[in-house]
């Protein structure tokens, strides 16, 4: 997120609309209040609804006509303090959900009583492996036959793939997916396909080799492994795929890890039995350091096809050969028949960060079509005959300056889509993400294992201009946007164009009753004409909408479901651009139907002045030394230039009792406990010290801001 003053003159052609855009007239629904009993009962058993992943749901008692009387029907807290990033499921009148640090909640859809609760316990150590917050986007759902159980399924951040008995939350097997000795997460919902469930694993920021795992779904035992990037060749390759994927890499790669992790999105294809997972970006991002001499880094920001029961490779589509912004395909994939040129195709459809909207025969690989679907300034086009972007001359110029759009944010992240069969369009949540890259100007930046992160570029050039808060604000608020689009995957255009806002944009769910539901971190859940864009309904849901809704109907009655919490990446990495918001971290579920009313407790905002920090005690070359050694090893949680998303702490504010053990917490990790690991590998005691009196320094200019007739606070 470098390169923050020039984005904010930079922007002005790239700017999203602030104003919806729409040649379409309002959808018609296809039902009205009066239908309110004749609905059947409708469960939403997958992750994405069904195995197609589109979250078009068929009940139309809520529609465009009557979906300003929704209300709440009932909430329920989560006790896990973190962000919310899970797609609900309900199946059998019971709503399974996560919260943060993987536990599960089942509770009756109904009326929201708790029915069991599994705390897999994890240890808080495992924050600092956890690159953008302790999140889990969801379980999956397996139906028993005979004597077996029906079970939830849940990947815990510590690596553990954990089977749980649907009806009493009793652990059923578990099984550890990842070495804990190396920097390994989950976040992602697992995938049920044919005999297997299958999970993939994060890590790719702190210097990991990416994979998925299939394990029996009755007895948890490894069915097969499929590893997305090769590793050291005097090891051996796992197999003949490996080996020729080892063409594509230059250099030694493998003392980087190489990334490629599948962390979020996998779809099963059962027609085709075909299981396409999304690989994520190479470790480090910088492939001058991984891959000096170039190569496409298969298989990293790639969609790959395997056999479900096997894991044997049948394709492979990669979106960003020589992969180097971060640029994952691990983004929301959804199938599709569509009628292209008057055939009718299987397609695969992904919005993957780099800002291209592809669709892809899902039977053999092939390139179909891809547009820019968000503002793209490092690649002009997808040239269709290779299926290769046309890269930008100063795509890969990384100065600290050029600023290139997408960035690591992506035009898309992990926000699910959805797809209208009636309307022919998918909605995805877009973002206008902007950052200046600068190339390692220090040796630890250039060297595996220089920290936990393992990025490859100066983080200096992430750290924001040391200007007043609120112009800050200004600035970010201005460059960093959000914005819903209604695509069109045909004709590969947008229909209409939502109201730009944060970036930090939910993910959608659209209904056969002609509407569109989001979340924001504006703190608002949103219902729009699924046709036009129209806004219809919004209500306030105190804290940031991340995550998708869902809807599902029991004795007659719909019901729209929602997890919120504030978190995730824009609590973490992304701190620096969501300080200003200020929203509250509030765990809960909300569920909504036609008629209810409930409130919310209200919220109390709570306003902190800086406290008067104590004076620096060490010279300018100190502080600036402390400035540099915070943003590689400390921002990455606590903001880029102290500037926190809200759940980690923000240092400027630590207390003189904190101050006081500051090298036990750092060097000797005394709060490990809390997630505050040791940084002694990293970080000497002399920069411990340094990083305190950089603390100091920027909580007095703050305080002084706050209180310019306040004494001079320096010595």
């Amino acid at each position: 997120m470098g390169g923050i003053l020039m984005v904010a003159s930079l922007l002005g052609c790239a700017q999203q609309e602030n104003a919806p855009t729409t040649d379409a007239a309002p959808s018609s629904p296809p039902s009205t209040p009066s239908e309110a009993n004749t609905i059947p009962p409708i469960e939403w058993p997958l992750h994405g609804l069904d195995y197609k992943e589109q979250r078009f749901a068929s009940p139309t008692q809520i529609n465009s006509k009557n979906v300003s009387e929704l209300g709440l029907a009932w909430s329920f807290d989560m006790d896990t303090f973190r962000g919310v990033e899970a797609t609900p499921i309900m199946v059998d009148g019971m709503l399974y959900v996560t919260g943060g640090w993987s536990v599960v909640y089942a509770l009756d859809a109904k009326t929201g009583t708790l029915r069991w609760k599994h705390d897999p316990k994890v240890h808080r150590s495992f924050l600092a492996k956890a690159c953008c917050d302790v999140v889990n986007r969801g379980v999956a759902y397996h139906k028993g036959s005979g004597d077996a159980p029906d079970k939830i399924f849940v990947g815990a951040i510590d690596g553990r793939l954990i089977a749980l008995h649907a009806e009493t939350g009793e652990v059923i097997w578990e099984a550890q997916t990842t070495d804990q000795t190396k920097p390994y997460t989950i976040t992602g919902a697992p995938k049920v396909a044919g005999n297997n469930v299958v999970i993939g694993n994060g890590g790719a920021e702190l210097g990991v080799r990416g994979y998925v795992t299939a394990y029996n779904i009755g007895t948890g035992e490894q069915a097969w492994r499929f590893y997305t990037v090769p590793g050291n060749p005097a090891d051996g390759f796992e197999n003949e795929v490996m080996e020729r994927a080892a063409k594509t890499w230059t250099g030694e790669w493998w003392k980087w890890g190489g990334g490629g992790t599948v962390w979020d999105s996998m779809t099963y294809d059962p027609d085709l039995d075909l299981l396409y997972i999304g690989v994520g970006n190479g470790s480090p991002w910088n492939q001058e350091l991984r891959s000096p001499d170039g190569g496409d880094n298969l298989f990293l920001a790639s969609i790959v096809a395997l056999r479900p029961n096997t894991g044997e490779y049948v394709w492979h589509y990669q979106t960003t050969p020589g992969e180097t912004w971060d640029f994952t395909a691990t983004q929301h994939i959804m199938l599709a028949d569509l009628a292209i040129d008057g055939v009718e195709r299987k397609v695969l459809m992904q919005a993957p960060k780099n800002g291209f909207f592809y669709v892809i025969d899902r039977e053999t690989g092939e390139l179909i079509s891809a547009k820019a679907y968000t503002v793209v300034n490092w690649a002009s086009e997808i040239d269709l005959a290779t299926g290769r972007p046309v890269e930008a001359p100063n795509a890969r110029l990384f100065d600290g300056k050029t600023v290139v759009v997408p960035s690591n944010g992506g035009g898309h992240n992990w926000p699910p889509m959805s797809y209208n069969a009636d309307t022919g369009l998918v909605y995805i949540p877009t973002m206008v993400f902007p950052a200046a890259f600068k190339s390692p100007t220090n040796e630890e930046d250039r060297t595996p294992g220089g920290g936990f992160w393992n990025t490859g570029f100066d983080r200096m050039g992430a750290s924001p201009p040391e200007l007043p808060p609120e112009q800050v604000n200004q600035i970010l608020d201005e460059s960093f946007r959000g914005q819903l689009v209604a695509w069109d995957p045909v004709k590969q255009e947008a229909r209409w164009t939502g109201k730009a806002g944060r970036p930090a944009m939910g993910g959608t769910l659209t209904t056969k009753g002609g509407l569109v539901f989001q979340g924001s971190d504006d703190g608002h859940l949103h219902a729009y004409d699924a046709a036009s864009g129209a806004e219809l309904w919004s209500q306030d849901t105190q804290t940031g909408v991340m995550a998708a809704p869902i809807t599902y109907a029991i004795e007659g009655e719909q019901y729209v479901a929602v997890a919120v919490g504030f978190g995730g990446g824009f609590a973490a990495e992304g701190g620096v651009v969501a300080h200003g918001w200020k929203i509250p971290n509030i765990p809960r579920v909300l569920v909504y139907k036609l008629g209810a009313s409930l409130t919310l407790p209200a919220v109390t905002d709570v306003v902190m002045p800086m406290p008067k920090p104590a004076p620096v005690s060490a010279s300018d070359e100190v502080v600036s030394r402390g400035r540099v050694v915070y943003q590689r090893h400390c921002g990455v949680c606590h903001g880029d230039g102290l500037r926190t998303g809200g759940l980690n702490p923000d240092l400027r504010y630590a207390t003189p009792s904190i101050h006081g053990i500051w090298k036990d917490i750092v060097v000797d990790g005394i709060l490990a406990n809390n997630g505050m690991v040791s940084f002694k590998d990293f970080v000497t005691v002399e920069d411990a010290e340094a990083i305190r009196q950089y603390v100091l320094a920027e909580a007095g200019r703050i305080y002084k801001l706050e209180n310019p007739t306040s004494e001079d606070i320096q010595p």
